[in-house]
């Protein structure tokens, strides 16, 4: 302790800690105006401080900006979010359908592709048709029996000749006795030709064709297409096979001794 610390002219005052609270508020511009009267010399000193600066105060209007900002940033920020879901859903969905229609278009491909083979197909077994009935034809011509070839019209031809001499009977279809549509109907069966089982549907199943333009394998009808009576098969030179009547059975005869009244192409 000082020796001087008993005289109360050399005592320091204490402050309170409100007085420090209510001075350390004041802005600092009021320390800067105390330090410029201090310098300004010992004829100032004595004088008292009387100019405060006030801080600026945040009033309501100045609030409800501050909100109002605060509201228009998050709102931009909601729309950016939104525009950016949108533009992610706009993109996934252009890849969605750039991917569709990668997949349609291979796929129209190979039906194309699967259409021009199918045509090709066709186009060989309509040639090999043809080329069976030119050979079953020219064969005909040179003899009364019609000589076997490979293929659908052969094989129809094969199997009603080995019918020849079998009953006729009504409503038969085989084995050993027939009517005439059952035994057509078993024939072309031989060709994987599905027929109706009744002479009058046979004498509709195909493409019709001329009298003056057989072909082996073509299907004769007598009576009026759709209400036909009676059916056989061409086998060339003039001559058709058929299951005839109880009294002829499956005979082969010619079309001048019992002329037919139209023909349909199922070959």
């Amino acid at each position: 302790m000082s020796h001087t610390a008993h005289i109360p002219s050399h005592r320091k005052p204490r402050r309170s800690a409100s007085k420090i609270a209510l001075r350390a508020g004041v802005a600092g511009g009021v320390l800067s105006t105390l330090a410029v009267a201090g310098a300004s010399g010992p004829a100032f000193a004595a004088e008292p401080v009387t100019e405060t600066i006030e801080m600026p105060t945040i009033t309501a209007d100045f609030s409800t900006q501050v909100a109002q900002s605060a509201d228009a940033t998050a709102q931009a920020a909601a729309n950016y979010e939104l525009q950016a879901e949108r533009d992610a859903a706009f993109a996934k969905a252009a890849k969605q359908a750039k991917s569709d229609q990668a997949l349609a278009e291979k796929k129209a491909e190979a039906k194309k592709k699967a259409e021009a083979e199918a045509k090709r197909k066709a186009e060989e077994a309509r040639a090999s048709r043809s080329a069976e009935r030119t050979t079953l034809s020219t064969a005909s011509a040179k003899s009364d029996a019609v000589a076997p070839a490979s293929g659908s019209v052969a094989s129809v031809i094969a199997f009603l000749k080995a019918q020849l001499g079998d009953a006729y009977v009504m409503g038969g279809t085989g084995p050993n006795s027939w009517d005439c549509s059952g035994l057509t109907q078993a024939a072309f069966a031989q060709a994987g030709i599905s027929l109706p089982r009744v002479s009058q549907d046979q004498s509709t199943a195909g493409t019709p064709v001329s009298l003056d333009s057989l072909q082996v394998g073509d299907l004769l009808y007598w009576g009026s297409a759709g209400s036909a009576y009676h059916v056989g098969v061409y086998i060339g030179n003039g001559q058709y096979l058929d299951a005839a009547n109880p009294s002829k059975g499956v005979v082969i005869q010619d079309l001048s001794g019992y002329p037919a009244t139209g023909a349909v192409r199922l070959l």
